[in-house]
């Protein structure tokens, strides 16, 4: 796994000051190994093609974060879901659930 001084030299040799290590240290401290060894292989990946990755630490340390997957959760009534599927069979990803009161509802997970 990378380390906070080989992620810091990258910034460094990019022309970034020292004048935000701490605070970037701070932050790096807060991710998992796996977002930091992300966060390092992003922004390395940028400075070899040639695109662009702020000389502020603080900018390139955010624009490169590893983005977390949202995960929407879509709910249909019993009768909504038949109107719609015309039938009571969970289909396409859909699952048949009950709340606290027994009604039958259907949901589907959608990660974005």
């Amino acid at each position: 796994m990378v380390t906070f001084e080989q992620f810091w030299q990258l910034l460094y040799d990019h022309g970034s000051s020292n004048y935000y290590q701490n605070e970037i240290y701070a932050r790096w401290s807060r991710l998992t190994p796996d977002h930091q060894q992300q966060l390092f292989d992003r922004i390395r990946q940028k400075i070899a093609d040639g695109r662009f990755v702020s000389y502020n630490p603080l900018e390139a340390f955010h624009d490169n974060l590893p983005r977390r997957a949202k995960v929407r959760t879509h709910t249909l009534s019993y009768s909504e879901y038949y109107s719609t599927f015309r039938t009571t069979n969970p289909v396409d990803g859909w699952q048949m659930q009950k709340d606290a009161s027994g009604k039958i509802f259907y949901s589907k997970t959608q990660h974005l």
